[in-house]
């Protein structure tokens, strides 16, 4: 008789070993940067066999993509965009919001930056799959601006959520080189470029 019972407990744990080398890459990738953590530190932080990576993930690169994806899951959608959502209703207060939280997360002592900037920076070759994953996770960022910037009644909401988003690039690598003030100057520039926009 086929023990259904082991096989489960097998596959439990082997959904614990996927778990605990995503939550170690998470962990690692978003402090120290994709490039310059090594497989062997995941798989140490981790507390994995080196198998119990390669049977989940076929390649560093596959992992970085699945740490991206878990990045925009849990950092833009269940962090930014559910904040910013919450703080007010109108579009304009919402879009404005968003550096509201940017300054309240540069001044948190875990403060790690953008994963997407980081490690498009990281990987330079624009036909590697991080940066095409970075790149493609900043449009996804760049829609929800132009969701609002189209409910604020701006016409041309491309344009508008580009230079939107290049307020939020900036601020961020400015609260990287120590400007703990970054999300207050970009919120002001934001209030200008609404006005600019008619809004």
């Amino acid at each position: 008789m086929p023990h259904t019972g082991d096989s489960s407990q097998a596959g439990a744990a082997g959904d614990r070993g996927r778990d605990r080398v995503q939550r170690a890459a998470y962990d690692l990738f978003s402090r120290e940067g994709a490039r310059a953590v090594g497989v062997d530190t995941v798989i140490a932080q981790a507390g994995v066999a080196k198998m119990t990576l390669y049977r989940n993930f076929r390649s560093k690169d596959d992992l970085i993509i699945d740490f991206l994806r878990r990045r925009e899951e849990l950092w833009t959608r269940q962090w930014l965009i559910a904040e910013v959502i919450g703080r007010a209703e109108d579009p304009a207060r919402r879009l404005l919001a968003i550096f509201d939280v940017f300054s309240e997360w540069f001044a948190r002592p875990d403060f790690e930056g953008c994963a997407f900037l980081t490690t498009m920076i990281e990987f330079t070759d624009r036909d590697h799959p991080a940066y095409r994953a970075s790149v493609a996770h900043l449009a996804n960022i760049r829609e929800f601006i132009r969701a609002l910037a189209a409910e604020a009644g701006i016409e041309d909401t491309d344009a508008f959520a580009r230079q939107w988003h290049i307020l939020m690039k900036g601020s961020i690598m400015a609260a990287h080189e120590g400007d703990t003030e970054a999300g207050h100057r970009a919120r002001e520039l934001g209030e200008l470029l609404l006005r600019k926009h008619g809004v």
